[in-house]
């Protein structure tokens, strides 16, 4: 055997930098396709969550929201659907009903104005009860139903709410929002003083939960829920100009945590609007404003 070795060494002596090459470029090979067929397979996952990964930003389908997670849901997905349905009734109409409805809709909603005069008025909470459970039919992310609502009456907690809201509004005012948006905002006739929060009959906190928490403490995860709690809110506004009542939009910049911590709400939630709700004050005044024509905001194509 050693005699066998030692025939090869002048061939091996003389080639050898050639047969080195020959080594280290199979050794390579080997690597190369390797990565390929990973990349291959990951591409392919990509490709069967419909691009989700390439187009669009994580964080606005969850913040907590991997690409794994992705590709775990949509390998879910592929098998049978076996969850129970039901048949889905439907209230007919004719097309001139369908216009005539879609039109008084359309006049009643064109009505509703952003409101900062309110009337003390009490109102009834079964109406409250009825623009909220409105407002959680909204379509959410996996039927997550990622909101909260606090509605809150108490004198002393709106009071205290009041306070917040108006330290950091002034630093807004002053530091933080820029001369621009200021003067945007100087015609609307708006400052960092916001007595409405204490006159108005409710203030409605809408929370939205980043995720959820299983009832064994696990984190569970909430799909576009950013997306999800804004149609929320949209139809609760609509639901409350239906009911005669009045609003304004208010979102507290870096106020949310410490109203957080006041109502006690766990820390998987975000304040996203504070409304408060009531009927509007005798003498309230509104600016003169006029929204976009049809053309301006819509394309048919």
């Amino acid at each position: 055997m050693a005699d066998a070795l030692v025939s090869y060494l002048p061939f091996v002596s003389e080639y050898w930098l050639h047969i080195a090459t020959v080594i280290v470029g199979f050794a390579l090979f080997r690597v190369l396709k390797n990565a390929l067929v990973t990349t291959t397979t990951k591409n392919s996952k990509k490709t069967r969550v419909g691009c989700q990964l390439d187009s669009y930003d994580l964080s606005l389908i969850s913040e907590d929201l991997s690409e794994h997670d992705l590709v775990a849901a949509q390998d879910a997905s592929n098998g049978e659907d076996n969850s129970p349905q039901i048949l889905y009734k439907s209230v007919q109409y004719t097309a001139e009903e369908t216009v005539s409805r879609a039109a008084k809709f359309y006049s009643a909603i064109n009505r509703r104005r952003t409101l900062r005069h309110f009337s003390a008025r009490p109102v009834p909470l079964a109406a409250i009860h009825s623009v909220i459970k409105a407002a959680g039919t909204a379509p959410s992310g996996a039927h997550m139903q990622p909101w909260t609502f606090v509605v809150v009456q108490d004198a002393d907690m709106k009071s205290q709410i009041r306070a917040i809201v108006e330290a950091e509004e002034e630093i807004n005012y002053r530091q933080r929002m820029g001369d621009r948006w200021v003067h945007d905002l100087k015609d609307l006739n708006v400052n960092w003083v916001k007595p409405y929060l204490e006159i108005a009959p409710y203030l409605i906190l809408v929370f939205e939960q980043v995720h959820g928490v299983t009832k064994d403490g696990l984190k569970q995860t909430h799909y576009y829920s950013r997306i999800s709690v804004s149609i929320a809110c949209g139809i609760l506004l609509a639901a409350l100009q239906e009911a005669g009542l009045c609003t304004v939009t208010s979102t507290p910049l870096n106020a949310g945590p410490a109203i957080r911590r006041l109502v006690q709400r766990p820390t998987n939630e975000k304040l996203m609007l504070l409304l408060p709700v009531g009927y509007p004050a005798e003498d309230a005044t509104v600016p003169n404003l006029t929204r976009k024509a049809l053309d301006e905001i819509m394309i048919l194509i």
